[in-house]
């Protein structure tokens, strides 16, 4: 009788302990897959804005005639950057593709701002309606891109934090549950810097 208690007792502690192994492995998909969805949404944001790029650039060509070599860096840095947007959205959380799409998302922000310089020279373009609701829609998809990298980050930090906890840090080692990688704000420091307010 003692023999078959124990039995009983040993069978109940390994069913608690699947049951706890797979409660954890699960909370740990519920998290992958939060922060891959949290990246489906910037990448819609990100393919809108490469979208927009283009009507840019060409109701910009009709007044810019001799400021091509700035048009054609505009175009080239939107492949990249929707290339390494792409290759990212294969693998969300991906060190190396979440570097490569910084860089270039980065690279692609820098000839914008170039762009953004180009015509304030050009009053006649400011002034042009298609350009002016081109431009308004360029910067509320960069809005919303933000505020789905706040999501897709807070998703991150949300897995990397049950991914490291003990006693989740086993079963994720145990089943190869990777780190993520934040994305990081692909502003320049000159975008970053706080304007001085002088009296």
């Amino acid at each position: 009788m003692n023999a078959l208690i124990a039995l009983g007792i040993v069978a109940a502690a390994v069913v608690l302990a699947i049951v706890w192994v797979v409660a954890l492995y699960n909370a740990l998909v519920v998290l992958k897959n939060r922060f891959k969805n949290a990246f489906a949404q910037i990448d819609v944001q990100l393919r809108r804005r490469y979208d927009l790029i283009p009507n840019l650039v060409e109701t910009a060509k009709g007044y810019m005639a001799h400021e091509r070599e700035t048009l054609t860096a505009v175009t080239e840095a939107r492949n990249v950057a929707a290339s390494a947007a792409k290759a990212l959205a294969a693998v969300p959380g991906d060190a190396g593709a979440s570097a490569a799409f910084a860089k270039a998302e980065s690279g692609l922000a820098g000839v914008l701002s170039r762009l953004m310089a180009v015509i304030e020279r050009y009053p006649e373009l400011k002034a042009d309606g298609q350009m002016s609701r081109v431009m308004e829609e360029l910067s509320s998809a960069e809005n919303r891109i933000s505020f789905a990298r706040q999501a897709y980050n807070d998703a991150v930090t949300a897995y990397n934090t049950k991914r490291e906890t003990f006693p989740t840090s086993i079963i994720a080692g145990a089943f190869n549950f990777s780190p993520a990688a934040l994305l990081e704000s692909t502003d320049s420091a000159a975008q970053r810097e706080v304007p001085q307010v002088k009296f």
